[in-house]
């Protein structure tokens, strides 16, 4: 099955959007970190930094018990701190062409956006209006890909125009070179119209997921809008979203104009205080500081609901959770007595791709794999690992190349040795 993006298992996220949204908080937020720059004027981050963030799996801690394992290895997602857009980004204005090519690097975006007042905070537009800014943001990547497109179509034509002339190449696929004119036409048509193409339609064809990937489109790469509103109004999301103006004016802007893409509301200030209280081992003093809005801001009140202050979660897990989600991203084991690693693949990869992941020789020297089911392994009546008991009732299987590795396989690959 082809995709569209990058055939890696190494994907990277980019945090976009306007300067002075947010963006560097949430990248500290995330990371548990002082990088990046949350400064309080435009560009402050100038040059992209990036991180390798460890994604949490309990499922991790239960195969350690079961195969009495020394270690466990979590996966990683690679994150990037992108300097901040500007109105007039695709035409150089601000760090525009900069940020357009860092963004070109990335194969989901992160897209912040303020939903958050605070006077002391400068805002380019001058003013607090999230669907503008989002709106501004998705204008300037679909004038970027334009300009990509006219391009490509142009060259295409000048190409299809001599392919009878005395200088054409015979070995050229022209029916594929007329195909490939006719898919960056279709995408002209729906970027005129301020459709990104991932909202163009559900699934391309192998073909035209080559062509795409090829060209890199901006407006092709997955994405979540993030939406930075106050701590307050944080906590009031997890009861009633419906109380929050701009999430609901998101929201609704998304449904008529974006549908594939989903909002989750956070606050910069709500995740950074959970960083400190964590790291002091405060679980009290964080239990007070949602207590303390919950009661300056009336939310029971509000909300209509008691309060459980434990039941407040912070927002990066669900995040995380979206962001493998959007790149379609899987995940399976490796299990023995010296470690427990996940790994993560894209959905839809075969046996011996998965393979690769782990060592890319192992791809060409595949021979086969036992798989077992995480499902199955939870269900067997034994504290430990138990494989002849799995074998006897036909959960150990045996495939070859072309089976589809599934979310949550435990996998055993059997290669031939390397030829050097």
């Amino acid at each position: 099955m082809s995709l569209l993006g990058r055939q890696t298992s190494n994907l990277r996220c980019g945090i976009v959007g306007l300067a002075n949204v947010g963006k560097s908080t949430l990248f500290q937020a995330i990371t548990n970190s002082h990088l990046g720059n949350p400064a309080n004027y435009p560009f402050a981050t100038i040059n992209p930094l990036d991180y390798r963030i460890i994604l949490p799996n309990s499922k991790l801690e239960y195969l350690q018990k079961k195969y009495s394992s020394e270690k466990i290895i979590n996966s990683t997602l690679t994150l990037f701190d992108i300097a901040g857009l500007t109105r007039g980004a695709s035409d150089g204005q601000g760090l525009g062409n900069k940020f357009l090519n860092d963004i070109r690097n990335v194969d989901a975006i992160l897209h912040v956006v303020r939903g958050f007042e605070d006077e002391e905070i400068i805002h380019l537009e001058e003013s607090v209006n999230s669907v503008r800014d989002l709106v501004l943001v998705n204008d300037e990547l679909i004038l970027k890909d334009l300009e990509f497109l006219e391009n490509g179509i142009e060259r295409l034509s000048k190409k299809l125009k001599n392919k009878s002339g005395k200088h054409s190449n015979s070995k050229e696929n022209w029916q594929l070179i007329e195909m490939e004119k006719e898919l960056l036409e279709l995408l002209q048509e729906n970027l005129y119209e301020g459709k990104k193409i991932t909202q163009i339609q559900k699934d391309w064809t192998s073909g035209e997921n080559s062509i795409l990937n090829r060209y890199n489109f901006l407006t092709a790469k997955p994405s979540i809008i993030l939406l930075n509103v106050n701590p307050h109004e944080y906590i009031l999301s997890q009861l009633d979203p419906t109380k929050i103006k701009n999430l609901q004016l998101v929201q609704n802007w998304l449904n008529e104009n974006s549908p594939k893409d989903i909002v989750l509301p956070f606050s910069g200030h709500f995740e950074s205080q959970y960083n400190i209280f964590k790291n002091n081992n405060d679980s009290n003093g964080f239990r007070k500081y949602i207590s303390d809005l919950i009661k300056e801001y009336d939310l029971e009140k509000v909300s209509g609901t008691k309060i459980e202050v434990d039941k407040i979660n912070h927002a990066i897990p669900t995040m995380i959770k979206k962001t493998k989600n959007i790149l379609r991203l899987i995940s399976y084991y490796t299990c023995g007595p010296k470690e427990i690693r996940e790994w993560l693949i894209r959905e839809g990869t075969p046996a011996n791709e998965a393979a690769g992941a782990i060592h890319s020789d192992l791809c060409d020297t595949f021979q086969n794999a036992e798989i077992i089911a995480l499902r199955d392994l939870e269900q067997a009546p034994h504290e430990l690992i138990n494989e002849p008991y799995l074998k006897t009732k036909g959960l150990i299987k045996r495939v070859g190349k072309n089976y589809i590795i599934q979310n949550d396989d435990i996998a055993l690959f059997r290669a031939t040795a390397s030829k050097k």
